[in-house]
């Protein structure tokens, strides 16, 4: 038996968004297939932006895990030539990651790709797009 919080319509609007995302959860590894990446590759190229090489710390921060747990995943990347990693110039003790000329383009070819929506989204009408734009846009804010 549900509560009376559980019947609220927030539950029920987060109950509906968690489903959606967990229907959809396929859809980050079949596309980084496609690219030969794994999942977190992919969330490692969208992580960086070119021109700005990032700490790995901090990248580690973006993808939920400690530093030395992405070194595997830096690693595959290097090597195929999508970044490159060095010293800080401030720092010597902390390594950075920069995008290539390479991997800027497989960057761009890849968050294209991700940006293509999904047919339940296309289904719907363009109203009802443009207010689920202004509702997730508040809840990021």
């Amino acid at each position: 038996m549900r509560t009376r919080r559980e019947n609220s319509p927030s539950c029920e609007a987060w109950r509906l968004l968690f489903d959606l995302l967990m229907e959809q959860r396929s859809r980050v590894p079949a596309i980084a297939a496609e690219f030969g990446l794994s999942p977190m590759q992919c969330h490692v190229l969208r992580l960086l932006e070119p021109g700005e090489p990032a700490p790995m710390g901090r990248l580690a921060s973006g993808l939920g895990c400690d530093a030395s747990n992405i070194t595997g995943i830096v690693d595959r990347l290097e090597a195929r030539g999508l970044i490159s990693r060095r010293l800080a110039e401030r720092d010597r003790r902390v390594r950075v990651l920069a995008l290539t000329d390479s991997g800027v383009e497989l960057r761009a070819k890849l968050l294209e790709r991700m940006a293509e929506p999904p047919q339940w989204v296309e289904r719907l009408p363009a109203d009802e797009q443009q207010a689920l734009c202004r509702i997730l846009r508040r809840a990021l804010d």
